[in-house]
């Protein structure tokens, strides 16, 4: 846990008290803060008092005593309308803010040559940021992961000298961190997403663009309009900018060509590592990631070569492209992570042959996006709320069943697949969607695929049983 000291004696309002909020609530304890937490969820507030939190409505609260106001990043800040705590602390002119920025203020009082490399962006941070953790651990560096990759930024261990912190950053963090200042900030990329809290790609670009403006070296993706234009800004502003790119060469920077990622510098360009064959870094997507983890890792001392170590070593993401059984010729891949059309895509690309099942809570634009990649799907398994209007958009293009449910799904898919005779099929999980509709999140989703899939008969399990 980090202690948040720097608010010692200070009265502090919270509100949300799920995994990350009560983790919160404690490391503001733990520093001597006066907490008062709230949460909608009474048995949220029953939990925090057992483990001696100061709980009260915060409806009833004098707000003019409050330090701050620490908000869950799932409570929303403005869109589609703000939170009423939001209101009452802007009436009262309370700063609101989020873990990520404690964590931000104890580093910067207690170790602030600490190494700090966040992580954001549309699609593949989670990966990038599995990936640098990796890198670094495998170099022998005292390593703390955390943040939206599913481990609570104040549960970590406390800030010191040579202590490296690997941080995904969620936009909804971000908006609720106004100090973020990492050693080296990333932005991988932007596509509509999270518009209904952000309300309008601007605003979401805007609050991307918090994160790489206050590092000390910027890992920017010139692979999209809107991230290439944020570069340009924070460049002019004087950070220094590394663009990376999966789609053309770069003057200066780090970009892929094929499954190698090559360093250019004033137009001469090298190569610093090949990705080629490593499974885990499967597909034009991963090189993208592959080169932003450089530049992250170069930033902060690690060498070329214990860079391309843990690159080859790199065991990949749960739920990401996730080969987890094989029976016979058919392999069965978890991309349980893929929550909207952009983040399918790598997948899709990936294989040639896929037996694919999507569906779930739709995100806006549906599934339109993939059509250039219909070629590789042998038949669609469309599950959840979406599946009416995925096979609207697949028409005569791809023979598809709604199967409504995981479980037929799976069932299907695997019959069909163990039918196509053909080496190299796949049966895919990769929804497009979000999970919300039949699961509590994308992991649970991606799970109990594995589950399914461990059942089937024949079948040689490359994960644990569940995932775990």
């Amino acid at each position: 846990m980090i202690p948040i000291t720097s608010f010692k004696g200070r009265k502090v309002a919270l509100f949300g008290l799920g995994g990350s909020g009560l983790a919160t609530a404690e490391a503001l304890a733990a520093g001597g803060a006066i907490v008062t937490a709230w949460d909608d969820n009474p048995d949220s507030v029953e939990k925090a008092n057992g483990k001696g939190i100061g709980t009260g409505d915060l409806r009833q609260a004098d707000w003019t005593s409050f330090y701050a106001f620490v908000l869950s990043p799932g409570v929303p800040l403005t869109h589609p309308k703000p939170h009423w705590t939001v209101d009452l602390a802007h009436a009262a002119g309370v700063e609101i803010i989020g873990d990520v920025e404690l964590f931000v203020r104890e580093r910067r009082a207690h170790a602030p040559d600490s190494p700090f490399i966040a992580i954001t962006g549309t699609n593949g941070k989670s990966t990038t940021t599995a990936l640098i953790a990796h890198i670094l651990r495998s170099a022998g560096r005292d390593t703390q992961l955390g943040g939206n990759i599913g481990t609570a930024v104040l549960t970590l261990d406390p800030p010191q000298a040579d202590r490296f912190y690997v941080v995904e950053c969620s936009s909804y963090q971000i908006d609720l961190a106004p100090t973020i200042n990492p050693s080296a900030g990333i932005l991988l990329n932007l596509t509509p997403d999270h518009l209904d809290r952000h309300g309008t790609m601007q605003h979401y670009a805007d609050v991307k663009e918090r994160l790489v403006a206050g590092s000390d070296t910027a890992i920017i993706g010139d692979d999209d309009s809107y991230s290439s234009l944020i570069a340009d800004r924070v460049e002019k502003a004087g950070v220094d900018v590394v663009r990376i790119s999966r789609r053309h060469v770069l003057e200066n920077g780090l970009f892929a060509d094929g499954a190698k990622i090559m360093l250019s510098q004033s137009g001469s360009a090298r190569l610093i590592a090949d990705i080629d064959g490593i499974q885990t870094l499967r597909g034009s997507h991963n090189a993208q990631n592959a080169a932003a983890a450089i530049g992250a890792c170069l930033a902060v001392g690690v060498s070329e070569d214990e860079i391309r170590a843990g690159l080859s070593s790199f065991p990949g993401l749960k739920h990401r492209m996730q080969p987890v059984a094989r029976r016979g010729n058919v392999v069965f891949v978890n991309d349980s992570k893929a929550t909207n059309a952009e983040a399918a895509a790598p997948a899709l690309s990936s294989y040639e042959r896929i037996y694919w099942i999507a569906g779930g809570l739709p995100k806006d634009g549906g599934i339109t996006a993939l059509k250039p990649l219909y070629g590789h799907i042998a038949k669609a398994y469309l599950i959840g709320e979406a599946a009416p209007q995925f096979a609207a958009t697949l028409g005569n293009d791809v023979a598809y069943e709604i199967s409504g449910t995981l479980e037929k799904a799976v069932s299907h898919a695997a019959q069909d697949a163990a039918r196509d005779g053909v080496s190299g099929a796949v049966v895919m999980l990769s929804p497009a969607c979000a999970s919300f509709d039949q699961f509590k999140n994308f992991e649970v989703r991606g799970d109990h695929f594995v589950g399914l899939v461990a059942a089937l008969d024949g079948v040689t399990m490359l994960v644990e049983h569940g995932g775990r």
